[in-house]
């Protein structure tokens, strides 16, 4: 059996990080984790080739040679989907698929694809393939259980080159046990975190260390510290393998703000070489944040929270919310405020979705305000709801804010700020400059400093010689950051922009 597992395109976002890609030689951020993991649990007689699309066109021949299309992708992911199929339909090829976009809509699919693997594959996946050892596969496999982490295999990385990626995945975790009213991590994996072993971590990590991967690991779990008693009984096995192997890792992840409550946790993570965490921050707005349930937000001091985080050596990426009921014309300003004040350098703002299923959507939906399916991309400045603001002066405003907070100006001050308050770890100090963090440096002076436009070089420039003068620990932070900042500017000047013509168009239509 030929299967040809495909990996759908992903548009241009805040989070593909396209345009930083070319200063450190990689074709893609993210490799498929979900495939590579899938593809572990297949018949091992099984013939498997991998393409993920971000990286090379799917071509003829391998469509040709395939007896079975695989496809997994999300929400976000859809159009590429419809590319994909369109192009199976053309070879008269049958199509397998799961992950989120499928288990989200699946009545969207049912007539054009073949088999839909629905929900945890670990679950719905042997249920499929024991039919189809039997000659008679079915339309539809779910499970409403949530299956036993033991279960999930290791990934077959060996499937892709990952040299082609700028960072890889690891999953320890699936749930949260928060229940925030637009988020479908519940709906997908449940409220109780759900834990690999320890042992079973450690091995995965090993084969990645096999593998000759060395740099930067994404811990993929929707809220890393769910479960804090698991987590703080497996962070010493952590930091005891990253000595042994002498660190050839750092770790980043996503977690609830509530990780800046529990001294003993932070200090755990950061020994074990966790350098940035993700925290879903939303809102200044308190009514907006007790609207959306996100009340371990509201329980705390947010502002204090983070510069606690920064200060042990994490940085805190940030993620923010436009568009809830109780916003008003006030946010925009009140969003720069906080976001600027807390030094959250990477700082994702997005309009409000409802996704599909969230306890948020069938609010709407019985209010009568749903739209349209969600694109899964809450950046890229549409909705698909009736906001309770004036829907022009909601995406006008949304569209003004992240130009501004992006701008040069607003964004060196952001990094002056994080640099002023973060603390750089001891051990973390030690780590070698690299030949790809020399390559990184020597192309942002280049790109940025010779190439780039009179007000973008002015900020570059005084800000590698405040950095090389003041903050001299964190001066390869700061590389980063300064080549993030140089895709987050592109992206928000293409939406921007974008939202301008659709203004036009609309104004004149």
């Amino acid at each position: 059996m030929n299967i040809l597992l495909v990996y759908p395109r992903y548009p241009v976002t805040f989070w593909s990080f396209k345009y930083s890609l070319k200063f450190v030689s990689k074709k893609t951020a993210f490799p498929p984790l979900g495939l590579l993991t899938i593809a572990a649990m297949l018949p091992k007689e099984w013939n498997l080739r991998l393409v993920d699309m971000n990286i090379e066109k799917l071509r003829s021949k391998d469509l040709e040679w395939a007896d079975y299309v695989m496809l997994s992708a999300m929400l976000i992911q859809k159009e590429s989907v419809d590319h994909v199929l369109e192009q199976c339909r053309r070879y008269d090829k049958k199509v397998i698929a799961g992950g989120p976009l499928f288990t989200a809509v699946p009545d969207e699919y049912k007539n054009r694809i073949d088999h839909l693997i629905l929900n945890e594959a670990e679950n719905t996946l042997p249920l499929f393939l024991k039919d189809l050892e039997n000659g008679c596969p079915g339309p539809i496999y779910n499970s409403d259980d949530f299956i036993d982490m033991a279960e999930t295999p290791i990934p077959r990385w060996d499937l892709i080159r990952v040299k082609d990626y700028a960072t890889l995945l690891v999953q320890y975790s699936r749930g949260c046990p928060f229940n925030c009213e637009f988020c479908d991590v519940t709906i997908l994996f449940g409220h109780r975190p759900r834990l690999k072993s320890t042992e079973q971590f450690l091995s995965e990590l090993q084969a990645i260390y096999d593998i000759g991967w060395r740099g930067s690991l994404f811990i993929v779990d929707d809220n890393f510290i769910g479960n804090k008693r698991a987590i703080k009984a497996m962070l010493p096995r952590i930091i005891e393998w990253m000595k042994d192997h002498h660190y050839p890792f750092t770790f980043f992840t996503e977690a609830s703000i509530n990780l800046a409550e529990d001294d003993e946790l932070i200090d755990l993570m950061v020994k074990s070489a966790f350098d940035s965490v993700f925290v879903g921050l939303e809102t200044p707005n308190e009514a907006s944040l007790k609207e959306c349930s996100k009340l371990q937000n509201v329980s705390l001091n947010v502002n204090d929270a983070i510069k606690k985080l920064q200060k042990a050596g994490l940085e805190v990426l940030g993620g923010y919310i436009i568009g809830f009921d109780n916003d008003d014309e006030s946010i925009f300003s009140r969003q720069i405020k906080f976001i600027q004040e807390t030094g959250v350098v990477t700082a994702m703002v997005g309009l409000l979705q409802a996704l599909p299923n969230t306890r948020l959507w069938h609010r709407l939906k019985e209010e009568d305000r749903l739209e349209e399916c969600a694109t899964g991309n809450n950046t890229d400045g549409s909705l698909n709801f009736i906001p309770a603001m004036d829907k022009n002066l909601l995406m006008d405003g949304y569209r003004k804010m992240v130009k501004t907070i992006y701008s040069p100006k607003y964004y060196y001050q952001r990094l002056s700020r994080f640099l002023e308050n973060y603390d750089k770890p001891k051990f973390a100090q030690k780590r070698k400059i690299t030949s790809s963090d020399l390559k990184a440096f020597f192309r942002s002076i280049f790109y940025l400093g010779v190439l780039g436009n009179g007000i973008s070089q002015w900020y570059y420039w005084k800000m590698i010689l405040k950095s090389a003068t003041f903050h001299r620990r964190a001066f390869p932070e700061t590389i980063t950051l300064i080549i993030f900042g140089h895709h987050f500017r592109k992206v928000a000047k293409k939406m921007y922009r974008s939202g301008m013509t659709k203004n036009q168009l609309t104004a004149s239509g």
